[in-house]
């Protein structure tokens, strides 16, 4: 539905394999974040019904990816980590206007522009690996990851004018791309 502003390097993959477990703790924490959204976009928008099921909808695929990531992690040992702020998402967060229709407006297209960036590096991930489950396992969140992005543009679309949907997601994704090309590459998915 839309291109982001900044293409991530292949180096980046190069540092997530270096310390891949890590990689798959951020991973599962963005996961479990990704849930816990919907489940506030859910619980604050209860007279929208078509969000309140796509969200409840995201929710359940957010922590069933979440779930496969834990089996992951515990089949090569490792348990999750504290939660971390995310720089990004609080870099992104920051854009978000105030006022209700600006604020319900943004937290979605922000929401698409995560899913976005997630496309993309989990696509990468699964590029850098060479073959085997985890590789398939990427292949299939990339996917995923595709579908949420659209669903999320598909709901702005769903209440605001689309001239203002694309005046304000080409402004974001501006924004999104200084954010994403200032940040060091680390074994996280942003």
């Amino acid at each position: 539905m839309f291109q982001l502003r900044y293409i991530t390097p292949k180096a980046w993959a190069q540092v997530v394999l270096t310390d891949f477990d890590r990689f798959l703790q951020d991973h599962a924490a963005a996961e479990k974040k990704a849930a816990g959204m919907a489940v506030s976009m859910f619980s604050h928008y209860p007279d929208k019904p078509v969000l309140v099921e796509a969200m409840v909808n995201l929710a359940l695929e957010e922590m069933n990816h979440f779930r496969q990531v834990i089996k992951i992690m515990h089949e090569r040992g490792i348990f999750q980590a504290p939660d971390e702020k995310d720089p990004y998402i609080n870099a992104l967060r920051k854009l978000i206007r105030r006022g209700s229709e600006a604020y319900l407006m943004d937290r979605l297209l922000t929401a698409a522009i995560i899913e976005a960036r997630g496309c993309e590096r989990f696509g990468l991930v699964a590029e850098a690996l060479r073959t085997g489950p985890l590789k398939t396992f990427y292949q299939v969140i990339t996917d995923s990851e595709a579908r949420h992005h659209e669903l999320f543009v598909e709901l702005t679309l769903e209440y605001f004018p689309r001239d203002a949907v694309e005046n304000r997601l080409a402004q974001l994704l501006d924004e999104e791309a200084l954010i994403t090309a200032s940040l060091p590459h680390r074994p996280a998915l942003h």
